[in-house]
Protein backbone atom coordinates (compact mmCIF):
# COMPACT_ATOMS: atom_id res chain seq x y z
CA UNK A 1 0.00 0.00 0.00
CA UNK A 2 0.81 3.91 -0.70
CA UNK A 3 2.36 5.69 2.46
CA UNK A 4 1.74 9.02 1.30
CA UNK A 5 0.12 11.34 3.91
CA UNK A 6 -2.30 12.53 1.77
CA UNK A 7 -6.23 12.98 2.80
CA UNK A 8 -7.39 10.13 0.09
CA UNK A 9 -4.89 7.92 0.36
CA UNK A 10 -4.80 7.83 4.16
CA UNK A 11 -9.27 6.96 3.61
CA UNK A 12 -8.52 4.39 1.17
CA UNK A 13 -5.68 3.01 3.35
CA UNK A 14 -8.49 2.78 5.78
CA UNK A 15 -10.36 0.81 3.73
CA UNK A 16 -7.84 -1.67 2.78
CA UNK A 17 -7.40 -1.85 6.23
CA UNK A 18 -3.64 -3.36 6.01
CA UNK A 19 -5.16 -5.86 3.76
CA UNK A 20 -2.36 -6.83 0.88
CA UNK A 21 -2.96 -6.19 -2.43
CA UNK A 22 -5.48 -3.99 -1.80
CA UNK A 23 -4.70 -0.21 -2.83
CA UNK A 24 -1.80 1.34 -4.98
CA UNK A 25 -0.83 4.62 -5.98
CA UNK A 26 1.57 6.17 -9.06
CA UNK A 27 4.40 6.01 -6.81
CA UNK A 28 4.71 2.72 -7.69
CA UNK A 29 6.90 1.54 -9.75
CA UNK A 30 5.35 -1.19 -11.03
CA UNK A 31 1.56 0.65 -10.98
CA UNK A 32 1.24 1.12 -14.51
CA UNK A 33 2.23 -2.11 -15.30
CA UNK A 34 0.35 -4.37 -12.85
CA UNK A 35 -2.51 -2.31 -11.43
CA UNK A 36 -3.51 0.50 -13.89
CA UNK A 37 -3.11 -1.67 -16.83
CA UNK A 38 -4.38 0.35 -19.87
CA UNK A 39 -6.26 -1.58 -22.48
CA UNK A 40 -5.40 0.83 -24.98
CA UNK A 41 -2.21 1.91 -25.46
CA UNK A 42 -2.85 4.61 -27.32
CA UNK A 43 -4.46 6.44 -24.98
CA UNK A 44 -2.63 7.01 -21.55
CA UNK A 45 -4.35 7.85 -18.44
CA UNK A 46 -3.10 7.39 -14.79
CA UNK A 47 -5.29 7.31 -12.31
CA UNK A 48 -5.11 8.62 -9.04
CA UNK A 49 -5.66 5.45 -7.32
CA UNK A 50 -6.37 1.45 -8.39
CA UNK A 51 -8.37 -0.21 -5.32
CA UNK A 52 -9.86 -3.97 -5.24
CA UNK A 53 -12.45 -3.63 -2.81
CA UNK A 54 -13.40 -7.02 -1.66
CA UNK A 55 -17.21 -6.25 -0.26
CA UNK A 56 -20.15 -3.95 -1.28
CA UNK A 57 -19.30 -1.82 2.20
CA UNK A 58 -15.72 -1.48 0.88
CA UNK A 59 -17.23 0.25 -2.14
CA UNK A 60 -19.44 2.11 0.00
CA UNK A 61 -16.48 3.68 2.06
CA UNK A 62 -14.43 4.00 -1.60
CA UNK A 63 -17.18 6.37 -2.44
CA UNK A 64 -17.50 8.42 0.61
CA UNK A 65 -13.05 9.22 0.37
CA UNK A 66 -13.69 10.15 -3.37
CA UNK A 67 -16.59 12.46 -2.36
CA UNK A 68 -14.71 13.70 0.40
CA UNK A 69 -11.73 14.75 -1.84
CA UNK A 70 -13.83 15.85 -4.67
CA UNK A 71 -12.26 12.80 -6.97
CA UNK A 72 -14.20 11.19 -9.87
CA UNK A 73 -14.88 7.14 -9.77
CA UNK A 74 -14.83 4.45 -12.14
CA UNK A 75 -15.27 0.83 -11.92
CA UNK A 76 -13.28 -1.76 -14.07
CA UNK A 77 -14.43 -5.14 -14.76
CA UNK A 78 -12.77 -6.65 -17.37
CA UNK A 79 -10.82 -3.51 -18.70
CA UNK A 80 -11.47 -3.46 -22.15
CA UNK A 81 -12.81 -0.13 -22.55
CA UNK A 82 -11.18 1.07 -26.00
CA UNK A 83 -10.58 4.27 -24.51
CA UNK A 84 -10.04 3.05 -21.28
CA UNK A 85 -12.46 4.28 -19.48
CA UNK A 86 -12.67 1.52 -16.43
CA UNK A 87 -9.37 3.76 -15.43
CA UNK A 88 -11.18 6.91 -16.30
CA UNK A 89 -10.08 7.96 -19.19
CA UNK A 90 -8.40 10.89 -17.94
CA UNK A 91 -5.89 11.46 -15.16
CA UNK A 92 -7.04 12.02 -11.82
CA UNK A 93 -9.89 9.15 -10.99
CA UNK A 94 -9.68 6.00 -8.80
CA UNK A 95 -10.43 3.09 -10.78
CA UNK A 96 -12.28 0.14 -8.69
CA UNK A 97 -11.00 -2.58 -9.59
CA UNK A 98 -14.31 -5.81 -9.28
CA UNK A 99 -11.63 -8.66 -9.91
CA UNK A 100 -12.93 -9.30 -6.72
CA UNK A 101 -16.01 -9.69 -7.66
CA UNK A 102 -16.47 -13.48 -8.39
CA UNK A 103 -20.12 -14.36 -6.90
CA UNK A 104 -22.01 -17.34 -8.48
CA UNK A 105 -24.93 -19.17 -7.51
CA UNK A 106 -28.36 -20.11 -9.41
CA UNK A 107 -31.77 -20.57 -8.28
CA UNK A 108 -33.04 -23.53 -9.34
CA UNK A 109 -36.34 -22.63 -9.05
CA UNK A 110 -36.57 -19.84 -11.10
CA UNK A 111 -33.40 -19.98 -13.36
CA UNK A 112 -32.48 -17.19 -12.18
CA UNK A 113 -28.07 -16.46 -11.60
CA UNK A 114 -26.43 -14.35 -9.09
CA UNK A 115 -23.00 -13.35 -11.02
CA UNK A 116 -20.59 -10.58 -9.57
CA UNK A 117 -19.33 -8.21 -11.56
CA UNK A 118 -16.24 -8.92 -11.65
CA UNK A 119 -16.81 -11.87 -14.00
CA UNK A 120 -15.11 -12.53 -16.70
CA UNK A 121 -17.43 -13.68 -19.57
CA UNK A 122 -15.55 -17.23 -19.96
CA UNK A 123 -16.22 -17.35 -16.52
CA UNK A 124 -20.19 -16.70 -16.88
CA UNK A 125 -20.41 -19.29 -19.67
CA UNK A 126 -18.61 -21.96 -17.68
CA UNK A 127 -19.92 -21.11 -14.57
CA UNK A 128 -23.94 -21.16 -16.16
CA UNK A 129 -23.00 -24.57 -17.91
CA UNK A 130 -21.90 -26.22 -14.58
CA UNK A 131 -25.10 -24.95 -12.79
CA UNK A 132 -27.88 -27.11 -15.08
CA UNK A 133 -26.58 -26.24 -18.76
CA UNK A 134 -28.03 -22.94 -18.97
CA UNK A 135 -27.11 -20.01 -20.76
CA UNK A 136 -27.35 -16.17 -21.83
CA UNK A 137 -26.51 -14.27 -24.77
CA UNK A 138 -23.47 -12.25 -24.37
CA UNK A 139 -20.27 -11.24 -26.65
CA UNK A 140 -17.59 -13.28 -28.20
CA UNK A 141 -14.71 -11.90 -26.23
CA UNK A 142 -13.88 -13.94 -23.35
CA UNK A 143 -11.82 -11.49 -21.55
CA UNK A 144 -14.63 -8.70 -21.13
CA UNK A 145 -15.93 -8.21 -17.53
CA UNK A 146 -19.61 -8.52 -16.87
CA UNK A 147 -19.36 -5.43 -14.88
CA UNK A 148 -19.24 -3.06 -17.91
CA UNK A 149 -20.83 -5.28 -20.77
CA UNK A 150 -24.21 -6.01 -18.79
CA UNK A 151 -24.32 -2.08 -18.63
CA UNK A 152 -23.79 -1.08 -21.65
CA UNK A 153 -25.61 -3.60 -23.80
CA UNK A 154 -23.85 -7.01 -23.99
CA UNK A 155 -24.05 -8.17 -28.17
CA UNK A 156 -23.62 -11.43 -29.70
CA UNK A 157 -24.57 -14.18 -31.78
CA UNK A 158 -27.30 -15.52 -29.75
CA UNK A 159 -28.82 -11.58 -29.06
CA UNK A 160 -31.07 -12.15 -32.07
CA UNK A 161 -32.44 -15.22 -30.39
CA UNK A 162 -32.57 -13.86 -26.64
CA UNK A 163 -31.95 -10.01 -26.62
CA UNK A 164 -28.79 -8.53 -25.69
CA UNK A 165 -26.94 -9.13 -22.60
CA UNK A 166 -28.63 -6.35 -20.56
CA UNK A 167 -31.88 -7.81 -21.37
CA UNK A 168 -31.24 -10.19 -19.28
CA UNK A 169 -30.49 -8.81 -15.73
CA UNK A 170 -33.34 -8.53 -13.53
CA UNK A 171 -32.12 -6.65 -10.64
CA UNK A 172 -28.82 -5.53 -9.50
CA UNK A 173 -27.38 -4.48 -6.71
CA UNK A 174 -25.80 -1.10 -6.88
CA UNK A 175 -24.02 1.58 -4.89
CA UNK A 176 -24.90 4.86 -5.32
CA UNK A 177 -22.91 8.60 -4.69
CA UNK A 178 -24.12 8.80 -1.49
CA UNK A 179 -22.63 5.61 -0.53
CA UNK A 180 -25.69 3.62 -0.24
CA UNK A 181 -25.85 -0.32 -1.08
CA UNK A 182 -28.99 -0.59 -2.79
CA UNK A 183 -31.30 -3.09 -4.94
CA UNK A 184 -32.32 -1.55 -8.54
CA UNK A 185 -35.37 -3.57 -10.14
CA UNK A 186 -38.53 -2.68 -12.10
CA UNK A 187 -40.21 -2.57 -9.67
CA UNK A 188 -37.55 -1.12 -6.52
CA UNK A 189 -35.26 1.89 -7.63
CA UNK A 190 -36.69 1.51 -10.97
CA UNK A 191 -35.34 4.65 -12.75
CA UNK A 192 -31.66 4.29 -11.77
CA UNK A 193 -32.29 0.48 -12.74
CA UNK A 194 -33.69 2.21 -16.41
CA UNK A 195 -30.69 3.99 -16.46
CA UNK A 196 -27.80 0.78 -15.05
CA UNK A 197 -29.24 -0.62 -18.57
CA UNK A 198 -27.54 0.88 -21.10
CA UNK A 199 -25.12 3.94 -18.70
CA UNK A 200 -24.06 2.29 -16.29
CA UNK A 201 -20.70 3.90 -15.51
CA UNK A 202 -22.24 7.09 -14.85
CA UNK A 203 -24.51 5.93 -12.20
CA UNK A 204 -23.07 3.84 -9.80
CA UNK A 205 -20.74 0.53 -9.21
CA UNK A 206 -22.88 -2.74 -9.59
CA UNK A 207 -21.61 -5.39 -7.60
CA UNK A 208 -23.80 -8.11 -8.83
CA UNK A 209 -26.73 -9.02 -11.44
CA UNK A 210 -29.06 -11.26 -10.89
CA UNK A 211 -30.26 -12.39 -14.45
CA UNK A 212 -32.38 -14.49 -16.26
CA UNK A 213 -31.33 -17.64 -17.92
CA UNK A 214 -32.33 -20.36 -20.58
CA UNK A 215 -31.00 -24.39 -21.74
CA UNK A 216 -28.35 -24.22 -23.73
CA UNK A 217 -28.98 -25.21 -27.40
CA UNK A 218 -28.38 -28.28 -28.16
CA UNK A 219 -27.08 -27.82 -31.51
CA UNK A 220 -25.32 -25.10 -32.84
CA UNK A 221 -24.01 -25.09 -36.89
CA UNK A 222 -21.24 -23.06 -37.50
CA UNK A 223 -19.61 -21.98 -40.56
CA UNK A 224 -17.18 -19.30 -42.05
CA UNK A 225 -17.32 -18.03 -45.58
CA UNK A 226 -14.35 -16.95 -46.84
CA UNK A 227 -13.26 -14.75 -50.21
CA UNK A 228 -9.29 -14.78 -50.16
CA UNK A 229 -6.60 -12.82 -52.30
CA UNK A 230 -8.49 -10.29 -53.62
CA UNK A 231 -8.69 -6.63 -53.67
CA UNK A 232 -11.67 -4.80 -51.26
CA UNK A 233 -13.40 -3.52 -54.68
CA UNK A 234 -13.84 -7.36 -55.44
CA UNK A 235 -16.08 -7.84 -51.82
CA UNK A 236 -17.97 -5.28 -52.55
CA UNK A 237 -21.03 -7.66 -54.17
CA UNK A 238 -20.35 -9.87 -51.22
CA UNK A 239 -20.94 -7.62 -48.63
CA UNK A 240 -23.55 -6.12 -50.60
CA UNK A 241 -25.57 -9.74 -50.68
CA UNK A 242 -24.54 -10.19 -46.45
CA UNK A 243 -26.26 -6.84 -45.65
CA UNK A 244 -29.30 -7.71 -48.01
CA UNK A 245 -29.54 -11.16 -45.60
CA UNK A 246 -28.83 -9.16 -42.73
CA UNK A 247 -31.47 -6.66 -43.10
CA UNK A 248 -33.79 -9.19 -43.99
CA UNK A 249 -37.04 -8.33 -41.14
CA UNK A 250 -38.12 -12.07 -41.34
CA UNK A 251 -34.22 -13.62 -41.33
CA UNK A 252 -34.47 -16.91 -38.63
CA UNK A 253 -33.62 -15.21 -35.17
CA UNK A 254 -31.49 -18.36 -34.76
CA UNK A 255 -29.09 -16.91 -36.71
CA UNK A 256 -26.09 -14.68 -36.02
CA UNK A 257 -23.05 -13.59 -38.60
CA UNK A 258 -20.66 -10.93 -39.30
CA UNK A 259 -19.10 -10.01 -42.46
CA UNK A 260 -14.90 -9.14 -41.41
CA UNK A 261 -13.23 -7.02 -44.18
CA UNK A 262 -8.95 -7.80 -43.98
CA UNK A 263 -6.24 -6.88 -46.14
CA UNK A 264 -6.68 -10.68 -47.65
CA UNK A 265 -10.15 -10.55 -48.40
CA UNK A 266 -13.40 -11.32 -46.57
CA UNK A 267 -14.84 -13.61 -43.95
CA UNK A 268 -18.16 -13.90 -43.33
CA UNK A 269 -19.02 -15.86 -40.04
CA UNK A 270 -22.61 -17.74 -39.12
CA UNK A 271 -23.60 -18.99 -36.02
CA UNK A 272 -27.33 -21.05 -36.18
CA UNK A 273 -28.34 -22.31 -33.39
CA UNK A 274 -30.26 -25.82 -34.20
CA UNK A 275 -29.88 -28.83 -36.23
CA UNK A 276 -28.00 -28.67 -39.24
CA UNK A 277 -31.26 -30.06 -41.00
CA UNK A 278 -33.08 -26.76 -38.89
CA UNK A 279 -30.27 -24.42 -40.81
CA UNK A 280 -30.63 -26.04 -44.32
CA UNK A 281 -34.32 -25.65 -44.43
CA UNK A 282 -33.31 -21.67 -43.65
CA UNK A 283 -32.40 -21.14 -46.91
CA UNK A 284 -30.01 -18.80 -45.79
CA UNK A 285 -26.81 -20.53 -47.26
CA UNK A 286 -28.39 -20.21 -50.51
CA UNK A 287 -28.17 -16.82 -50.14
CA UNK A 288 -24.58 -16.32 -50.11
CA UNK A 289 -22.55 -15.48 -53.88
CA UNK A 290 -21.12 -18.11 -55.56
CA UNK A 291 -17.36 -17.68 -55.63
CA UNK A 292 -16.14 -18.11 -51.97
CA UNK A 293 -15.49 -21.44 -49.82
CA UNK A 294 -18.07 -22.51 -46.98
CA UNK A 295 -16.46 -24.67 -43.91
CA UNK A 296 -18.95 -26.13 -41.71
CA UNK A 297 -18.52 -26.92 -37.55
CA UNK A 298 -21.13 -28.50 -35.82
CA UNK A 299 -20.66 -27.84 -32.10
CA UNK A 300 -22.29 -27.95 -28.64
CA UNK A 301 -23.31 -24.68 -26.50
CA UNK A 302 -19.99 -24.34 -24.96
CA UNK A 303 -17.58 -25.26 -28.15
CA UNK A 304 -19.66 -22.92 -30.10
CA UNK A 305 -18.81 -20.32 -27.94
CA UNK A 306 -14.77 -21.14 -27.92
CA UNK A 307 -14.99 -20.94 -31.66
CA UNK A 308 -16.91 -17.79 -31.78
CA UNK A 309 -14.15 -16.13 -30.14
CA UNK A 310 -11.77 -18.04 -32.44
CA UNK A 311 -13.20 -16.87 -35.34
CA UNK A 312 -12.18 -13.01 -34.73
CA UNK A 313 -8.71 -14.30 -33.00
CA UNK A 314 -10.17 -12.46 -29.58
CA UNK A 315 -8.13 -14.54 -27.70
CA UNK A 316 -5.54 -12.08 -28.19
CA UNK A 317 -7.95 -8.88 -27.23
CA UNK A 318 -6.69 -9.31 -23.24
CA UNK A 319 -3.39 -8.46 -24.59
CA UNK A 320 -2.35 -4.22 -24.28
CA UNK A 321 -1.79 -2.81 -27.57
CA UNK A 322 -1.79 0.41 -29.34
CA UNK A 323 -5.31 0.32 -31.07
CA UNK A 324 -7.85 2.82 -33.03
CA UNK A 325 -11.32 2.23 -33.87
CA UNK A 326 -14.39 3.62 -35.36
CA UNK A 327 -18.05 2.36 -35.33
CA UNK A 328 -21.65 2.80 -36.61
CA UNK A 329 -24.99 1.67 -35.96
CA UNK A 330 -27.67 1.35 -39.02
CA UNK A 331 -31.34 1.30 -39.24
CA UNK A 332 -32.61 -0.38 -42.18
CA UNK A 333 -33.30 2.98 -44.21
CA UNK A 334 -29.40 3.18 -43.57
CA UNK A 335 -28.39 0.31 -45.12
CA UNK A 336 -25.56 1.16 -47.51
CA UNK A 337 -26.61 1.33 -51.40
CA UNK A 338 -24.59 -1.08 -53.47
CA UNK A 339 -23.00 1.68 -55.71
CA UNK A 340 -21.71 3.03 -52.69
CA UNK A 341 -20.30 0.22 -50.97
CA UNK A 342 -18.66 -0.39 -54.70
CA UNK A 343 -16.89 3.21 -54.42
CA UNK A 344 -15.88 3.01 -50.90
CA UNK A 345 -14.09 -0.65 -50.97
CA UNK A 346 -12.68 0.53 -54.20
CA UNK A 347 -10.97 3.29 -52.03
CA UNK A 348 -10.39 1.06 -49.18
CA UNK A 349 -7.64 -0.40 -52.06
CA UNK A 350 -6.26 2.60 -53.17
CA UNK A 351 -6.26 4.46 -49.35
CA UNK A 352 -2.86 4.50 -47.46
CA UNK A 353 -3.64 2.61 -44.23
CA UNK A 354 -0.06 2.79 -42.17
CA UNK A 355 -0.23 -0.82 -40.74
CA UNK A 356 -1.20 -4.45 -42.49
CA UNK A 357 -3.19 -5.17 -39.37
CA UNK A 358 -6.59 -3.43 -39.74
CA UNK A 359 -10.17 -4.94 -39.76
CA UNK A 360 -13.77 -3.59 -40.59
CA UNK A 361 -16.64 -5.48 -38.85
CA UNK A 362 -20.06 -5.83 -39.46
CA UNK A 363 -21.94 -7.40 -37.50
CA UNK A 364 -25.65 -7.96 -37.59
CA UNK A 365 -28.44 -7.52 -34.81
CA UNK A 366 -31.99 -6.94 -34.27
CA UNK A 367 -34.53 -9.89 -33.65
CA UNK A 368 -35.14 -9.92 -29.88
CA UNK A 369 -33.31 -7.03 -29.33
CA UNK A 370 -35.54 -5.11 -31.43
CA UNK A 371 -38.99 -6.32 -29.89
CA UNK A 372 -37.57 -4.14 -26.73
CA UNK A 373 -39.29 -0.89 -27.01
CA UNK A 374 -36.41 2.29 -27.46
CA UNK A 375 -37.21 3.51 -24.18
CA UNK A 376 -37.78 0.55 -22.26
CA UNK A 377 -34.09 0.74 -21.04
CA UNK A 378 -31.87 3.32 -21.41
CA UNK A 379 -30.03 0.90 -24.58
CA UNK A 380 -31.26 3.38 -27.36
CA UNK A 381 -30.42 0.91 -30.26
CA UNK A 382 -33.75 -1.04 -31.10
CA UNK A 383 -34.56 -0.51 -34.34
CA UNK A 384 -31.06 -1.01 -35.72
CA UNK A 385 -30.31 -4.14 -37.50
CA UNK A 386 -26.16 -3.71 -38.24
CA UNK A 387 -23.43 -2.21 -36.67
CA UNK A 388 -20.22 -1.34 -37.87
CA UNK A 389 -16.53 -1.45 -35.98
CA UNK A 390 -13.34 -0.63 -37.61
CA UNK A 391 -9.82 -1.68 -35.72
CA UNK A 392 -6.40 -1.34 -36.73
CA UNK A 393 -3.20 -1.79 -35.10
CA UNK A 394 0.22 0.45 -35.31
CA UNK A 395 3.33 -0.44 -33.09
CA UNK A 396 3.80 2.53 -32.67
CA UNK A 397 0.37 4.07 -33.88
CA UNK A 398 0.59 6.35 -37.28
CA UNK A 399 -1.47 9.22 -38.24
CA UNK A 400 -1.80 7.27 -41.22
CA UNK A 401 -3.28 4.99 -39.79
CA UNK A 402 -6.03 6.68 -38.00
CA UNK A 403 -6.94 8.57 -40.97
CA UNK A 404 -7.68 5.61 -42.97
CA UNK A 405 -10.27 4.59 -40.37
CA UNK A 406 -11.66 7.59 -40.01
CA UNK A 407 -11.79 8.77 -43.94
CA UNK A 408 -13.59 5.33 -43.85
CA UNK A 409 -15.73 5.82 -41.25
CA UNK A 410 -16.69 9.58 -42.75
CA UNK A 411 -17.59 7.94 -46.11
CA UNK A 412 -19.96 5.47 -44.73
CA UNK A 413 -21.37 8.47 -42.62
CA UNK A 414 -22.26 10.62 -46.18
CA UNK A 415 -24.21 7.47 -47.37
CA UNK A 416 -27.03 7.77 -44.91
CA UNK A 417 -30.23 9.44 -45.57
CA UNK A 418 -30.69 13.10 -44.41
CA UNK A 419 -33.64 11.98 -42.47
CA UNK A 420 -31.44 9.39 -40.09
CA UNK A 421 -30.23 12.88 -38.58
CA UNK A 422 -27.67 11.77 -35.73
CA UNK A 423 -24.69 9.03 -36.79
CA UNK A 424 -25.98 6.78 -33.53
CA UNK A 425 -22.89 4.59 -32.13
CA UNK A 426 -23.19 2.06 -29.58
CA UNK A 427 -21.44 2.55 -26.14
CA UNK A 428 -20.17 -0.59 -26.26
CA UNK A 429 -17.68 0.62 -29.08
CA UNK A 430 -16.33 3.32 -27.44
CA UNK A 431 -14.98 6.61 -29.56
CA UNK A 432 -13.16 9.19 -28.17
CA UNK A 433 -13.33 11.22 -31.05
CA UNK A 434 -17.02 11.76 -30.94
CA UNK A 435 -17.76 15.12 -30.31
CA UNK A 436 -21.35 14.97 -29.16
CA UNK A 437 -20.90 11.21 -27.60
CA UNK A 438 -23.43 11.09 -25.27
CA UNK A 439 -26.17 11.93 -28.47
CA UNK A 440 -24.53 9.35 -30.63
CA UNK A 441 -24.76 6.76 -28.06
CA UNK A 442 -27.65 7.22 -26.42
CA UNK A 443 -29.86 9.39 -28.36
CA UNK A 444 -33.59 10.29 -27.59
CA UNK A 445 -33.06 8.36 -24.40
CA UNK A 446 -30.51 11.36 -23.27
CA UNK A 447 -32.65 13.80 -21.59
CA UNK A 448 -34.30 11.26 -19.46
CA UNK A 449 -30.91 9.66 -18.66
CA UNK A 450 -29.51 13.38 -17.87
CA UNK A 451 -32.71 14.01 -15.46
CA UNK A 452 -31.81 10.56 -13.34
CA UNK A 453 -28.41 11.64 -13.43
CA UNK A 454 -29.23 14.49 -11.32
CA UNK A 455 -31.65 12.70 -8.88
CA UNK A 456 -28.72 10.02 -8.26
CA UNK A 457 -25.22 11.71 -8.90
CA UNK A 458 -25.41 15.49 -8.82
CA UNK A 459 -22.39 16.05 -8.32
CA UNK A 460 -21.17 13.55 -11.40
CA UNK A 461 -18.61 11.24 -8.94
CA UNK A 462 -19.33 8.41 -11.22
CA UNK A 463 -17.75 10.50 -14.42
CA UNK A 464 -15.41 9.29 -17.66
CA UNK A 465 -15.22 11.28 -20.90
CA UNK A 466 -18.52 10.66 -22.53
CA UNK A 467 -20.32 9.39 -19.10
CA UNK A 468 -24.10 11.39 -19.05
CA UNK A 469 -23.87 14.45 -16.98
CA UNK A 470 -26.53 15.66 -14.76
CA UNK A 471 -29.28 17.90 -16.32
CA UNK A 472 -28.62 21.61 -15.14
CA UNK A 473 -32.25 22.28 -14.44
CA UNK A 474 -35.11 19.53 -13.09
CA UNK A 475 -37.69 18.89 -15.57
CA UNK A 476 -40.49 15.98 -16.42
CA UNK A 477 -39.43 13.35 -18.57
CA UNK A 478 -42.19 10.81 -19.45
CA UNK A 479 -40.80 7.34 -18.55
CA UNK A 480 -41.24 4.36 -20.30
CA UNK A 481 -44.67 3.70 -21.58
Amino acid sequence: MGNSGSSLQTCLNNVCNGRASCVRYPSDPLYQLNWVKPYNLNIGVTPVAVIRPRTAADISAIVKCATANNVKIQAKSGGHSYANYGLGGTDGAISIDMVNFQEFSMDNSTWQATIGAGTLLSDVTTNLHDAGGRAIAHGTCPGVGMGGHATIGGLGPASRMWGSTLDHVVEVEVVTADGKIQRASETQNSDLFWALKGAGAGFGVITKFVVKTHPEPGNVVQFTYTVSFGSAANMAPTFSAWQTLASDPNLDRRFGSEFILEPLGCVITGTFYGTQAEFNATGIQARFPKGGKFSFTINNWLASVTQDATNEALYLSNTPIPFYSKSLAFTRKDAIPSSNVTDIFKWVDGASKGTILWFIIFDVTGGAINDVSLNATAYPHRDKFMFYQSYAIGIPLSQTTKTFLTDFHNRVVSTLPAESGVAESYAGYVDPALTNAQQDYWGPNLPRLEQVKRQWDPADLFHNPQSVRPAAVSTVVPAPA
